[in-house]
């Protein structure tokens, strides 16, 4: 029988067990492998279906026998007990999990992840540029471009944020980021792109799903 689990939690509510164990020895170190692997993440996911998400990674251990409570801290420093809906379940750790989101890659129809993305497209060899199209990302690589979606015009914003961050830190200065670009310099970069071949309709396109809610 498993005694430890390895759970999901959005926004405070249980969302899926990832993974069970039978000893607390072989749980706690997959938890720490998962947090681990989880602080490499470049572009975390931070919407979900148009909704905000906010994960985080739980050890919990099946038995009602909880000696010490568990705090976590919420958005306003708050000190708050986290309590499990299922009486048999005691909550031994929780922290912050950051989950990958997805690109999509529409040279190639596919996703793909923020690493992936400066593997393919973003090696050490020359100048890039980077910009934002409404929820799209642009690289141009000498005359060669390459397009990107995501879900809307925030998270396109919000990635070149993170992968600018994310440069800076590993201290690689190949890459030029342009954010925010004036009207000439979309229209350049339409047209530019579609004489590339991309469909005009979807260069235009905003967003790819639900919008954001208020």
């Amino acid at each position: 029988m498993e005694n430890y689990l390895i759970v999901l939690f959005d926004n405070k509510v249980k969302q899926k067990i990832i993974k069970k164990y039978i000893t607390f020895k072989n749980a706690k170190q997959y938890f720490e492998k998962c947090l681990s692997e989880s602080n490499d993440v470049i572009f975390e996911q931070n919407v979900k279906n148009g909704r905000d998400c906010d994960y985080e990674l739980g050890l919990v251990e099946m038995s009602s026998k909880q000696l010490v409570p568990v705090y976590i801290t919420d958005e306003m420093g708050r000190n708050m007990r986290v309590r499990m809906e299922n009486s048999g379940m005691t909550l031994i750790n929780i922290s912050k999990y950051r989950i990958e989101e997805e690109i999509y890659d529409i040279n190639k129809k596919e996703k793909i992840s923020a690493n992936t993305l400066i593997r393919r497209y973003l090696k050490k060899d020359n100048i890039k540029m980077v910009s934002t199209l409404h929820n799209k990302i642009v690289i141009q690589n000498e005359d060669d471009y390459f397009l990107f979606s995501l879900k809307s015009n925030e998270e396109s914003s919000r990635f070149l944020d993170c992968l600018s961050s994310y440069f800076f830190k590993i201290k690689r200065g190949d890459c030029i980021f342009v954010k925010d670009s004036s009207s000439a310099q979309r229209k350049y970069l339409f047209n530019i792109l579609e004489s590339k071949g991309f469909d005009k309709k979807m260069l235009y396109r905003k967003f790819t799903t639900f919008p954001r809610s208020k």
